[in-house]
């Protein structure tokens, strides 16, 4: 009986042991500190669906937005990963861990609390590009915040959506070919001649237009060519001149070779698309001079950087600096250095103008034919980050730009954006020094660089 007192008394004291376990085994679970979800769950969702709200996070984007974002970024076959977290989830190293959990190379946005950043491996979109859209949504919504984010970065970015997502809206090709070929042949059974007529007709005023942009694009690059040119007669160097070596008569071959290549494909344009080969033969040739520079007068060999934002022909950029369009989101340019000095100054940089109808105007307000003259000069994932906001950025970003112009951006400078094959594994492209921590600075393409930054530090 004193046996069974005991235990009764005991009752209370095991309860309460047995709920501290619990809860020691419950917190030794719960993989970060105060977070709704670990980041193995936001992984394993992720590679689901694209877009991850967090139960504690429920607030910040409804279940009728969050699936309709989802289905743009299906829609749009684009790896894309969209994660909303609560306020207190721990932000250290939270972009490598969940990239390294998802395992699929792709740009990563997440919004925790009010804030918001972004990551993304190089062969998606570039460092700087990514920064850049990341800037350009800082202070908003949740809602308009992620959405305007995806509408811009789904028409600049690369690679493909994961297998694993069952595809976007467009997977069941058959019906939509199918009535796309009744919807054709009912055209040509009404229409005959008639169709035919008008199919002449809007294909004549295609040519004619694609004529009209490559004659004005045909002024400027002559420019761009004559400047270059005028670059090399005052150069002053002769491969047999006293201190000359392999090196130094290897760079001004380069930029000879450059300077004949660019006049040939200027000759041999037919479309504004094939203006890209010309300007991307200045930019080779311009950085073959700086490096011809460089070994003359006994410098370090310049690192190989896009050429001046505001001017091509100011030659290789020496840094980056911020830049505001009128109307527009800061972002950060490449520059030279007298262009950084004005700008350090607080005034006007040297900007390239072109005539237009309207006068003379920025290359970047001057129409969709000149996206291939700067495709060619800055190449890959950094221009959609450089013309972000501008005309030019909108006009590139249409569904049409493409078929009358091309990307303009996707060919050059090692970045390939249209070309990337990715999108199920990591692959080799992945390298952990691009996703740095929310902590750590942002070198995964968003940070501001000061310690314990997460978005808006730019």
């Amino acid at each position: 009986m004193n046996a069974v007192r005991r235990t009764t008394r005991s009752l209370p004291g095991l309860l309460l042991l047995a709920c501290a376990l619990a809860l020691v085994a419950l917190t030794a679970l719960a993989p970060r500190a105060g977070a709704a979800t670990g980041v193995s769950a936001i992984a394993d969702a992720l590679r689901k669906s694209p877009v991850y709200v967090d139960p504690a996070a429920a607030a910040q984007l409804s279940t009728a937005d969050a699936d309709a974002l989802a289905r743009q970024i299906k829609d749009a076959d684009k790896p894309l990963f969209v994660a909303v977290l609560p306020a207190g989830y721990p932000t250290q190293d939270l972009f490598t861990d969940l990239r390294t959990a998802t395992g699929v190379t792709g740009l990563y946005a997440i919004r925790l609390g009010d804030r918001f950043d972004a990551r993304a491996d190089s062969s998606v979109l570039s460092r700087t590009a990514v920064r850049n859209l990341v800037t350009s949504v800082q202070g908003e919504s949740a809602k308009a915040q992620l959405t305007d984010f995806t509408d811009r970065a789904l028409a600049n970015m690369g690679g493909r959506a994961p297998s694993s997502w069952g595809g976007g809206s467009g997977s069941g090709g058959s019906g939509v070919s199918g009535t796309a070929l009744i919807t054709v042949g009912a055209v040509v059974v009404a229409g005959g001649a008639g169709a035919y007529a008008l199919v002449r007709r809007n294909r004549r005023r295609h040519a004619e237009e694609q004529r009209a942009a490559l004659d004005r694009l045909r002024v400027v690059v002559d420019e761009d060519i004559t400047a270059f040119g005028e670059e090399l007669d005052r150069l002053e160097f002769h491969p047999a001149e006293p201190g000359a070596d392999d090196a130094m008569r290897a760079d001004y071959e380069r930029a000879l070779n450059a300077y004949d290549q660019a006049k040939q494909y200027m000759a041999d344009a037919r479309r504004p698309e094939d203006v890209r080969a010309v300007t991307q033969a200045l930019e080779d040739g311009r950085f073959a001079l700086a490096r011809l520079a460089a070994r003359r007068e006994g410098r370090p060999l310049p690192e190989r950087r896009p050429p001046c934002f505001f001017d091509p022909r100011h030659g290789p950029s020496v840094t980056d600096a911020a830049w505001t369009p009128p109307g527009g989101a800061p972002r950060e340019v490449p520059v030279c250095q007298a262009d950084a000095t004005r700008l350090a100054d607080g005034r006007d940089p040297a900007i390239r103008e072109v005539d237009t109808d309207q006068g003379r105007r920025p290359y970047w307000d001057a129409g969709p034919a000149y996206g291939p003259w700067a495709g060619g000069y800055f190449g890959g994932g950094i221009l959609p980050g450089l013309l972000l906001g501008t005309a030019l950025g909108g006009w590139m970003s249409a569904p049409a730009y493409a078929a009358d112009y091309g990307t303009g951006y996707g060919d050059f400078g090692g970045f390939d954006t249209g070309a990337y094959q990715g999108g199920d594994v990591s692959g080799a492209d992945f390298d952990p020094g691009d996703f740095g921590s929310f902590d750590g600075g942002g070198d995964f393409g968003g940070g501001g660089g000061d310690s314990g930054d997460f978005g808006g530090g730019f």
